[in-house]
């Protein structure tokens, strides 16, 4: 019997005289006491099974009392002990490390300077040079009180910015909650969907990204959702507006509003053989991000609303990435007129990345409604002081230095150096751009995508890569995309500087992709 129990849940064989001993200790009604040092996992080796559990606390390593630790310790500590998520850990073999940020600029350890060319992870976006209000706003809560748990107190940073934010919405958008990350605002928004409406299903687009924890990843439609549909329920996808294989619409823009009204009907059709009755919201990126920058046409996104007003279904707005002003206006919904949500998250952009905080915003309606029940999520760190206080600085910052408005002048410039590139080199396919916020796709001698966006990775990446790095730029690099979303603080000279940069390394893609 055991022998057909294990390969259930083991991939090692066990010997039988390993087999016999367990199956004895698994039988024995009276022996509950491991072995000495023996770990939890009855399917370990002999050799770690003699692994005692005691921890030398007068042993830990002088060098964790150093002031500063050269490259070498840093790459020796990090292959040892160091983990990645989204890409194997290796990879963190061979990145930069870094030491200083100055502007929209990273210093790396070995002396080289980039140029931060996506904000990182399109976060930094008050760049490097940390306004002092900031600084003043996060020393001073941390000395005064570091932290309150959200439902045993309040602090009156937490008042000022749920005020502050319910100002710069439109006037329905009344009700804050702050969690620590963007998935965990997209997590929290699925259970208020859920709890308002008392259905289930939520309705999201196969080309999206809403986070990386259970909930947040199910509801993504790329490929990362691969790692968490298992055990995750009720999450249905819709093929986009601007999908990459077919048209909705006949070739040329006068035909948009058509594709848009066919994509809108698929969607009616999709949502009726579903059960308007079994969906609670539909999640939508305002605009698509790590997919691509891909800014869906006017009619579709006001049809959606219509939409979930006709069938009685809430409407998320996704603006983790775009929200607090990197396409040009204050929130990427805004680029359809019109368009109100009933509940917007976002995250990135609020504290600049300087601390995690993220925001779910809510209708008064629905604020009213858990004003008196419980919305069935939190987190200890839900609200945290010093974050709240560093938003809250943030937020004031981007609207004294208008630094939206710098966005949407420095449009123009981004759309022509894009242009420019995709007329330049044959790996270029096409580009988007919307405010700071832009991307390429990326392509082969067949004039098909270089590659998935899963991989595996094509040998032309890695050269590519290596080009960039050596004329200075620093961001992420996903093909068949290429994203380019620098700080808002970016000043023209040097937003065409990065392009030229970007433009240089495009040449080692050219002959590396055997144009």
């Amino acid at each position: 019997m055991l022998a057909r129990r294990v390969p259930a849940f083991a991939t090692r064989v066990l010997t039988a005289a390993r087999a016999r001993t367990l199956s004895t200790a698994i039988v024995d009604p009276t022996n509950y006491e491991p072995a000495a040092g023996h770990t939890h996992d009855p399917w370990a080796p002999p050799e770690l099974q003699a692994r005692s559990n005691d921890v030398d606390l007068k042993a830990v390593s002088a060098a964790h009392w150093e002031d500063k630790w050269d490259a070498a310790k840093i790459r020796a500590a990090s292959a040892a002990h160091v983990g990645a998520t989204w890409t194997p850990s290796n990879v963190l073999d061979d990145v930069p490390i870094l030491v200083k940020g100055e502007g929209v600029f990273l210093h790396a350890a070995d002396g080289r300077k980039f140029i931060d060319w996506t904000s990182q992870a399109v976060c930094t976006n008050l760049g490097y040079d940390v306004p002092p209000a900031v600084i003043e706003a996060v020393t001073r809560q941390l000395t005064e009180l570091p932290h309150v748990y959200s439902g045993l107190g309040m602090v009156e940073p937490r008042a000022r910015l749920a005020a502050l934010l319910a100002e710069l919405l439109p006037a329905p958008l009344t009700g804050l909650i702050f969690p620590s990350s963007g998935s965990e605002a997209n997590e929290a928004a699925i259970r208020i969907a859920r709890r308002f409406t008392g259905k289930h299903k939520i309705l999201t687009q196969y080309r999206s990204y809403h986070g990386g924890s259970g909930a947040s990843l199910a509801a993504t439609g790329d490929f990362r959702r691969w790692y968490a549909e298992a055990g995750n329920s009720g999450f249905i996808k819709a093929i986009n507006p601007t999908p990459l294989m077919f048209s909705w619409s006949e070739a040329g823009d006068a035909a948009e509003t058509d594709g848009a009204h066919r994509a809108l009907a698929a969607l009616e059709e999709q949502i009726l053989l579903e059960g308007p009755q079994t969906i609670a919201a539909v999640l939508l990126e305002s605009i698509v991000g790590s997919g691509g920058t891909f800014i869906a046409p006017e009619a579709y996104m006001r049809g959606v609303r219509a939409l979930c007003d006709k069938y009685g279904i809430l409407y998320i707005a996704d603006e983790v990435m775009v929200g607090f002003g990197r396409t040009g206006k204050m929130w990427g919904f805004q680029h359809y007129e019109g368009l109100v949500p009933d509940i917007v998250t976002s995250a990135k952009g609020l504290t600049a990345a300087y601390l995690p905080l993220s925001m779910v915003a809510m209708s008064a309606e629905l604020h009213e409604f858990f004003r008196t029940r419980p919305v069935g999520w939190g987190s200890t760190y839900q609200a945290h002081p010093v974050a709240l206080a560093c938003a809250y600085e943030c937020v004031k910052h981007l609207l004294k230095h208008d630094l939206v408005g710098n966005a949407a002048r420095l449009e123009p410039v981004m759309r022509e150096c894009t242009d420019h590139l995709v007329a330049s080199h044959p790996s270029v396919r096409q580009g988007r751009v919307k405010g700071l916020f832009g991307c390429l796709d990326l392509q082969g001698v067949d004039g098909k995508y270089m590659q998935p966006l899963s991989g595996p990775p094509h040998a032309a990446v890695k050269p590519f890569r290596r080009a960039l790095l050596d004329e200075g730029v620093y961001g992420l690099v996903r093909p068949p995309l290429l994203h380019s979303a620098p700080p808002l603080v970016i000043d023209e000279p040097t937003l065409r500087d990065g392009f030229a940069r970007v433009d240089r390394a495009l040449s080692v893609l050219d002959k590396e992709l055997g144009f």
